[in-house]
């Protein structure tokens, strides 16, 4: 699953770049971090690392327990690359940064060796939110989503709301609407011009259903009183 819209690359599309790839020797970096937040049955997760040989060699793995194991804090992530690119990855983060405290490799050891039950009841609850924030967005006029297929984010259309304003305030951009949202209804979201999509904003549901509620009901205000 991808940032910022939740949606699973197929294994059409994987084989593709890593055809691509292969045929001109380049890496692939690929940020696995979201694997185990998928919500939709017949839905996996597939690293492009698994589909041969040559991708393998050519593949760069990035990883962590911020988003599984919802350990933010503990500044935790991993990669896996071959060994020649792993020991020039180590030369150069020895000089850029210190090493994790030692609890925290502890904790993410935990964590990783540990039951995976909460996993598990941790993703069928992110699914719950993911319906709901959906299911909510698709109600209101004016704006349309992706439904994710995994992660935590909802990726919103608002093109539907330009040339219309908020109590004088034009809207012209995702930002701007981005920008009226988090002034009049306290709500921040994420203008997606920085991810080549200037006509989007991201929704995170990574927060209790209660705070999702409150912040689409301020959405979808907003939204009504546009003129």
């Amino acid at each position: 699953p991808s940032n910022p819209t939740g949606m699973i690359s197929s294994l059409e599309d994987l084989q593709m770049v890593a055809d691509f790839a292969v045929a001109h020797d380049i890496f692939v970096i690929s940020d696995e971090i979201y694997e185990k937040l998928i919500y939709d049955e017949g839905k996996k997760h597939i690293s492009i690392a698994s589909l041969g040989k040559e991708i393998y060699d050519r593949t760069i793995v990035i990883n962590g327990v911020s988003k599984s194991y919802a350990m933010t804090g503990w500044r935790i992530g991993f990669a896996a690359a071959p060994l020649e690119v792993a020991k020039l990855m180590a030369s150069l983060q020895s000089h850029m940064a210190s090493n994790p405290n030692s609890i925290a490799q502890e904790a993410t050891l935990a964590a990783l060796e540990g039951p995976q039950d909460c996993v598990a009841e941790m993703c069928k609850e992110f699914k719950k939110r993911r319906d709901y924030i959906y299911e909510r967005e698709e109600a209101i006029p004016m704006i349309s989503a992706l439904k994710p297929e995994g992660a935590f984010y909802l990726f919103v259309d608002v093109s539907g709301t330009y040339g219309k304003s908020y109590e004088g305030t034009e809207i012209h951009s995702a930002a701007d609407f981005a920008a009226i949202l988090i002034a009049e209804k306290y709500v921040a979201v994420v203008p997606c011009a920085d991810f080549g999509m200037p006509d989007y904003i991201r929704l995170s549901y990574a927060t209790d259903m209660e705070q999702i509620k409150k912040g689409m009901d301020r959405i979808e205000e907003m939204v009504k009183a546009l003129a």
